[in-house]
């Protein structure tokens, strides 16, 4: 047994060799290893049924599909559960995953090669080395969301987005101590582990998670979401049921009161009809609170009382349902009446819509609580403008959810984004929650001055508005301002000029000065800690003190939105940070600096279609970086070259069209040479034009010149297509011979190189910003009344002088 702990815990070990230490030592302690192992684990695979017997059974010849079906059956058998928890039965049910399928092939032949290509796709995997952290489960989870995407309208059935997602975790989990947690909606399970993502290694190991979906495929699908993020089967309580016709989980000893948990998350379905199959009454518990029934027409009520009933009394929900919820009349208004009366709705968060691909609506996220304290407000947060679009979908950015989550926890308030709602304003607009009746939208527009339209000149007053030249550089503006009336100023220099003045003043350098050195000890820090990485939990939890660090960096410079620098970190961990953590932490950062993989490429279409090898990448030094900084002579070389060909390219195109000229020199001596479809001299012809040509002729002249250009651009093409072959497998070559120095200056330029010019640029936007307010002041004011009238004038004279000149004849 010990030589299969030590076998299995090498991170570089070969699969072969782990199968066979797993055979060996089964041979040898049988159901005492099955027993150890399902112990740490909650399950166990038997040697005969891993993945990798399947790859050599494939490669022997051996292979048959009842072994992939034997496999998880004997998989469903070994799960640990324990008491009421023997719910894995059916995990890989035909609903699920059936390979009868005849979409697999029409016959077991066409399954049995189609099954096989598939098992065969993963077969370059190091399923040793994926044991480590989340890989799998996250690879599962993107899986999940790719499909949703995919699903259109059916994708809302089982997936919340992850930005949604985000969002309600991150408040739930920064509101309660959670060691429970239910979905009654469960979908693929990705809240509930949303907010386990939040929670510390201590809390993630107490956490108890139910759920309950009442799609069988869906709820199979739930299950083994949570087994691939090492969830224990004896954590997790996940039933197949309709969550509104049959409340669960129920308390045996207090049947009318529902088991409670620290936390709640829902992403119901919106507004269900003819939810109340079961013909409910009020007298359900979970309904009791409303004192009436949701009507059946929607359902949404139905499911916030449900989630509320069972939310503890210390504890947070979170549900995110369509906007109608806050101001719908009737029943709906009633309900929503008692829920504020007993002071349960906590936060009202408006969302954008199109976040979701079944529904183009907006959302609301509304979170309810049990325990807030007598007449405090109500917090309402309008994100509904600040978001990106990709594609059709609106999406929030990283920096949109921090700043939605800052602003739950501290409870701010912002003019045109949050607000604290008094029980005197709600009762005031009667219990209408409409977001709009409390936080009215920022007007960006600067009013008109009709004066200024008149007589010229910028108001006073709207130069006393750009906040970020008067508290930043008052002096360098005024110096640039000249009353001409009370009230009114002109500029005396362009836009241009001032803006020069302005980012050259030594109150900016000295703030982009500060914010540098800042920044420096940032990275530094923070490179230490990522090149040492050794363990793939800590990458999370990296990940958030970086975004947040560098946010209370900028809080210190005003008028910089700390939220914009939140964003280049998060873009940062996106784009290269998370997939380089990852690498670094299974291995070791020198080695993998030094080591090269397979560049992968597809070719062909249709059933040509093939991916095949074109040269090597590193597997964490870039290439591209490795040409600019240790090839840089060659790199110049080729881009000597191809300048050279851009020229010849340019006389050529002259020539072309100089020969198109009638009757020019280059017309006759070129246009025999010339193809004018392809717009392009023929070299052939240019010969053949040569032989013909005077000596000593204009003639001669040109197309000796041209066939010059021609011959000169077909050796510089040959000759740049040459370097750049070398310089690419040079560098191929060189990703494995590079030194540690070499791969700490690459690798720092890659994650930090970005970081101190984009966060700078970041001092620079509000005052850019404002200047251009300036501008648009400026054009906005610069046509008066008296110049519109003078131009008048003008063309009216000018009109008169064209009319006397007109000679009538009869």
């Amino acid at each position: 047994m010990d030589t299969f702990k030590t076998t299995s815990g090498l991170e570089d070990t070969d699969g072969d060799q782990v199968v066979a230490a797993y055979y060996e030592a089964y041979d040898t302690y049988g159901e005492q290893l099955t027993k150890m192992i399902g112990d740490v684990l909650g399950y166990y695979v038997l040697p005969d049924y891993l993945y990798q017997t399947w790859l050599k059974d494939i490669n022997d010849g051996n292979f048959e599909v009842q072994k992939v079906i034997d496999s998880l059956s004997n998989f469903e058998r070994t799960i640990a559960v324990t008491g009421e928890s023997d719910d894995f039965r059916g995990l890989f049910s035909n609903s699920t995953l059936d390979l009868t399928n005849t979409a697999l092939g029409s016959n077991l032949n066409e399954r049995s090669k189609n099954i096989k290509k598939l098992i065969l796709l993963f077969s370059d995997l190091n399923m040793v080395a994926l044991q480590k952290g989340d890989v799998l489960g996250d690879a599962y989870e993107y899986l999940i969301g790719q499909f949703a995407m995919e699903s259109g309208k059916k994708a809302g059935e089982f997936y919340t987005p992850r930005q949604i997602s985000e969002v309600m975790a991150q408040i739930v989990a920064k509101s309660s101590n959670i060691e429970s947690i239910y979905d009654p909606t469960v979908g693929s399970g990705s809240l509930l582990l949303t907010v386990r993502n939040h929670l510390n290694k201590d809390a993630q190991k107490r956490l108890n998670y139910y759920g309950q979906e009442k799609n069988t495929a869906t709820y199979n699908l739930t299950r083994m979401n949570l087994l691939l993020h090492g969830v224990r089967p004896e954590k997790m309580s996940i039933r197949n049921g309709d969550t509104l016709q049959e409340d669960w989980p129920e308390n045996p000893d207090r049947p009318s009161e529902g088991v409670q948990f620290d936390a709640v998350v829902m992403n119901p379905p919106y507004s269900v009809k003819n939810w109340n199959q079961a013909d409910l009454k009020v007298s359900d518990p979970r309904f009791e609170v409303s004192g009436v029934l949701p009507p059946d027409s929607k359902g949404d009520y139905a499911f916030l009382l449900h989630g509320l009933y069972h939310l503890g009394q210390e504890g947070t929900m979170a549900i995110v349902l369509p906007h109608g919820v806050l101001f719908r009349g009737g029943t709906e208004g009633h309900i929503r009446q008692r829920l504020l009366e007993k002071n349960y709705i906590d936060t009202i968060i408006g969302l954008p819509d199109k976040l979701f691909t079944n529904t183009g609506i907006p959302v609301t996220v509304i979170i309810l609580k049990k325990n807030r304290e007598l007449d405090m407000p109500v917090l309402m947060i309008d994100a509904s403008h600040t978001f990106t679009k990709e594609g059709k979908q609106n999406v929030l950015r990283e920096k949109d959810i921090a700043k939605l989550v800052d602003t739950y926890v501290m409870r701010s308030e912002e003019l045109g984004y949050s607000h604290l709602a008094t029980r005197e304003e709600i009762i005031e607009n009667e219990y209408n929650l409409n977001i709009p009746r409390y936080i009215e939208s920022i007007d960006a527009d600067i009013p008109e001055d009709v004066d200024a339209h008149l007589l010229g000149g910028i108001p006073s007053d709207n130069i006393a508005q750009l906040s970020a030249l008067q508290s930043t550089v008052p002096d360098v503006i005024n110096e640039y301002l000249e009353e001409i009336r009370t009230g009114y100023v002109s500029l005396t220099a362009s836009i241009d000029e001032i803006t020069e003045a302005v980012l050259n003043a030594p109150y900016v350098k000295d703030k982009s000065k500060a914010l540098t050195e800042k920044l420096q000890h940032y990275q530094d820090k923070y490179w230490t800690i990522l090149k040492s990485l050794d363990d793939v939990d800590e990458i999370r939890g990296i990940r958030e003190t970086m975004v947040i660090e560098i946010k209370d960096i900028l809080l210190e410079f005003d008028h910089v939105d700390e939220y914009d620098g939140y964003q280049v970190i998060a873009n940062i961990w996106e784009e290269q940070l998370m997939a380089d953590t990852e690498v670094i932490a299974l291995k070791d950062f020198y080695t993998e600096g030094r080591k090269r993989i397979p560049r992968m490429v597809t070719k062909g279409q249709g059933n040509k279609k093939r991916e095949m090898q074109e040269g090597w990448i590193g597997s964490l030094v870039p290439n591209e970086l490795i040409k600019t900084k240790l090839f840089n002579a060659e790199l110049t070389e080729i881009e000597t070259k191809e300048a050279k060909l851009q020229d010849i390219e340019a006389t050529l195109t002259d020539l072309v069209e100089a020969a198109k000229v009638e009757d020019s020199d280059e017309d006759i001596a070129l246009s025999d040479a010339l193809n004018e479809k392809e717009d392009a001299f023929l070299i052939g012809s240019v010969k053949s034009a040569l032989k013909a040509a005077e000596q000593n002729s204009t003639e001669e002249t040109l197309l000796t010149q041209v066939e010059s250009l021609l011959n000169e651009r077909v050796t510089l093409n040959k000759a740049v297509k040459q370097l750049e072959t070398d310089l690419k497998e040079m560098t191929e070559a060189r990703i494995e011979t590079l030194t540690n120095e070499e791969i700490d200056t690459l690798m720092y330029e890659k994650w930090f190189g970005s970081i101190i010019p984009t966060v700078n640029r970041l001092l620079d936007n509000p005052l850019l910003e404002d200047l251009a307010t300036l501008e648009q002041l400026q054009n906005r004011y610069s046509e008066t009344l008296t110049t519109l009238e003078a131009e008048s004038d003008k063309l009216e004279k000018e009109l008169e002088a064209m009319m006397e000149q007109l000679v009538v004849s009869e």
